[in-house]
């Protein structure tokens, strides 16, 4: 929860699940329906109706993460203490109380105001336990102030802040009552079964349904209504049976295989992008989700976790997966807890005597001696995850293994800006010393060259990124995600990009595909039609939502007469899914892209304004709509929208100066050079990196005639880049043009040196040789 693109007992008896209607609704006045929880339909049916024959599985799911992940508040769920407990930091407080034997807190409320509120769910258990309330249009929240269920000798029961000496006002999407922290959008598909939100964006409004209320059998197993057929007219105990399906579930675990299991795990242990469609166990994970690449702020560039991302992206990067590992290899499906502790786990396999024929290839000797891991047998540095699955902590008291299981790599860790297992033990050592005691153990590694060297020369700016990307993607040795990502970001580089990207497109990973399509929207419509077109017959749901973005803005009168009407079928679907989706700001913003392309300003401009209502500080809709403004000629709109986005007290340094820079151009646009000047500088000091500003600046002054500020703000810049070619071109520029040749022939060497090529050097050369003939 909070993403600015995430006791005992089992909760209701089983007979009070019995006895539950089909249909339950709660009414909270004001607000009109809040959610609806069918507990049947679409083939699904009670939770109770499987625990009674499967009891060995019951028993060990009822206390699992899965099990706790969403409850009634009631004495036997409720694990926070409510005998008036008070909670006071950084300006937020609470009262957490009991009340003729329900659960309340009272907070300040999105009014602003103190208020008392109910408790009606738990989330979670271990290592904290968030609560629910509800709030009108149907929505729940999470609160911001969770409980630390941990012993007291690991510090906790106590309540706590998930941002520590925080307090967001509550017009901000982070307050509790915020878009950030609600349940429907935010949370609520992963914790419940077959959950559908169902969103109404004219009305932002919820009536939100789900089949189970936790993550029940149903969510992994699919609907049990044909299993349940199946066993009454079955004599189960003798009934053999060659597959799942033969029995009546949905979801074939032997015929999916390892990737395909994973697959399953990764709608809900994956950051992705939902398709509005909902889980649809036994599905293909792109015809749920498109799941995040490795971009920067979810991933270091190396793939190691950054932001909250969960499992999938990690392990799909991994040995272990590509060698046919999948996660019951080493958690129990329905405990959710490693099959064995400590370093025993990673022993089934890495023993040197193989078990298993298919993990053969992980078979190489015994890890688990000294030889190897170079510690105390039995100490932190002798555990296998240690070194290969190093923990970031979330929600403050929350650590989460990295599961890419890859080998430490200290000697890139200042390179490529990325974190070191070494020493985030040994904490008063750096990574060369850790990458020389490597070195020492096991000799000079012989590896081939880490695509997150090339991640990391894009992010900063340096290389062609066309050469760095195009290499990543055509190496088909690279995980599938790797190579994905490669895609995403090549994308960003327009039409230069297209032929890769076209080869792409018949990738055999839909997650490729479906990353290299959004490459064609700048692509002229006939060769975008000639690529895109065969798309809208990909068998995977996310690879067509890419194809139909990317030729939403192709007219219709072009597209081929037998493409019409599937096209526009699609595109009307598509249309109604984002608009189920547009909950979140970033869903909003989908949709308003979608609305731009097809030339529909007006409307993509009022998504952009809701999207800034859901979050003021939301930077791409901000971006979006100054830009849209700009050039629909609405340049007081741009204006405002910019200056309000500047006006925000906690904007980041780096958003604050990207927005500084666009009114800065506008400013000048709207001819009030001197105020341009200003923001431009305010840009240039936040953003130091983007020499653009500075040749810009420079460029202005010049027309200003104030020809010395332009030399000092064109020099800032080549003290950031010195071998840009705009920035050396303007200084031979400035100084010829004052007659200033030795000046001027200094940065022409420069440029021969850093840009031969670059068509304006070539054009004054001519002058440049004659005037080195005659010194």
């Amino acid at each position: 929860m909070g993403h600015r693109n995430e006791g005992k007992g089992l909760g209701s008896s089983l007979k009070a699940w019995w006895r539950r209607a089909v249909l339950i609704t709660l009414l909270l006045g004001p607000g009109g329906m809040a959610w609806a929880a069918q507990d049947s339909g679409e083939g699904y049916v009670p939770t109770a109706t499987c625990l009674g024959c499967h009891v060995t599985q019951a028993n060990a799911w009822k206390d699992s993460d899965h099990g706790w992940a969403m409850r009634d508040a009631n004495e036997a769920n409720v694990l926070g203490n409510f005998k008036n407990a008070r909670f006071d930091e950084a300006g937020v407080t609470a009262l957490f109380f009991r009340k003729q034997g329900s659960f309340f807190v009272n907070t300040e409320g999105e009014d602003g105001k103190p208020a008392d509120f109910q408790i009606l769910y738990t989330f979670g258990h271990y290592p904290l336990q968030q609560y629910l309330v509800a709030l009108p249009r149907g929505r729940l929240q999470a609160l911001t102030i969770a409980w630390d269920s941990r012993t007291r000798q690991e510090g906790g029961q106590r309540w706590f802040s998930l941002y520590p000496g925080q307090r967001f006002a509550p017009e901000d999407a982070l307050h509790w009552t915020g878009r950030y922290q609600n349940w429907n959008g935010m949370c609520a598909d992963c914790h419940s079964t077959r959950l559908m939100k169902h969103y109404d964006d004219r009305q932002d409004s919820f009536a939100t349904t789900w089949k189970e209320q936790n993550v029940g059998c149903q969510s992994c197993h699919g609907p049990g209504q044909a299993h349940v057929d199946w066993a009454n007219k079955a004599a189960p105990a003798k009934q053999t049976y060659a597959s799942a399906k033969d029995i009546g579930l949905t979801v074939d675990y032997k015929a999916l295989g390892s990737q395909g299991q994973v697959e399953q795990c990764a709608f809900c242990h994956s950051r992705r992008q939902t398709l509005g469609v909902g889980q649809l166990p036994g599905h293909p994970q792109l015809d749920q989700s498109l799941p995040a690449t490795l971009r920067s702020g979810l991933y270091h560039a190396d793939g190691q976790i950054d932001g909250e991302v969960y499992e999938y992206g990690s392990f799909t990067q991994s040995k272990m997966y590509n060698a046919g590992v999948g996660c019951t290899d080493c958690h129990n499906p329905h405990t959710s807890k490693v099959k064995v502790e400590g370093n025993g786990l990673c022993l089934q396999c890495h023993n040197g005597n193989p078990p298993v024929a298919r993990f053969a290839t992980l078979q190489a000797k015994d890890y688990d001696t000294p030889a190897h891991h170079h510690h105390a047998p039995g100490s932190p540095g002798a555990q296998c995850v240690s070194c290969h699955m190093p923990t970031k902590s979330y929600m403050v008291v929350d650590p989460r293994r990295d599961h890419s299981l890859r080998i430490p790599r200290p000697d890139l860790a200042s390179k490529i800006d990325s974190p070191d297992a070494c020493t985030a033990c040994h904490k008063d050592q750096q990574p060369a010393w850790a990458a020389k005691a490597i070195e020492q153990w096991f000799g000079t590694p012989k590896r081939p060259a880490l695509f997150g060297e090339n991640f990391q020369a894009v992010r900063n700016g340096e290389g062609i990124p066309m050469s760095l990307l195009s290499a990543v993607l055509a190496d088909k040795t690279k995980p599938t995600i790797v190579r994905a990502t490669a895609a995403e970001q090549m994308a960003d580089l327009g039409q230069q990009a297209s032929i890769s990207l076209g080869w792409a497109l018949k990738d055999p990973s839909p997650l490729v595909r479906a990353y290299a399509a959004s490459g064609f929207s700048s692509v002229p419509p006939q060769q975008r039609l000639k690529t895109l077109l065969p798309l809208l017959e990909d068998p995977a749901l996310a690879v067509r939502d890419e194809a139909v973005r990317a030729l939403a803005d192709v007219p219709k009168a072009q597209l081929p007469a037998q493409s019409l009407d599937a096209f526009s079928t699609a595109l009307a679907d598509y249309e109604t899914r984002l608009r189920g989706n547009a909950d979140l700001p970033g869903g909003r913003l989908n949709l308003a892209v979608l609305l731009s392309r097809q030339g529909r300003q007006a409307e993509a401009m009022e998504q952009y304004r809701q999207a800034l209502k859901l979050d003021p500080y939301f930077v791409p809709a901000r971006v979006n709509l100054a830009n849209l403004a700009t050039a629909e000629h609405q340049l007081d709109e741009a204006e405002g929208v910019l200056r309000a986005g500047l006006a925000l007290a906690k904007m980041p340094a780096t958003d604050h100066g990207n927005l500084a820079y666009m009114l800065a151009l506008l400013l000048v646009e709207k001819r009030q050079p001197q105020e341009a000047l200003n923001w431009m500088e305010t840009a240039a000091v936040a953003l130091p990196g983007n020499t653009r500003i500075r040749y810009n600046q420079g460029l202005l002054l010049s027309r200003m005639n104030r020809r010395d500020e332009a030399l000092v703000a064109l020099e800032s810049g080549l003290q950031q880049a010195p071998e840009n070619p705009d920035l050396l071109y303007s200084l031979i520029y400035l100084h010829a043009l004052a007659g200033e040749q030795s000046e001027a022939y200094a940065y022409v060497q420069r440029m021969r040196k850093a840009a031969p090529d670059d068509p304006r050097l070539q054009g004054i050369e001519p002058y440049w040789q004659r005037y080195e003939s005659t010194r």
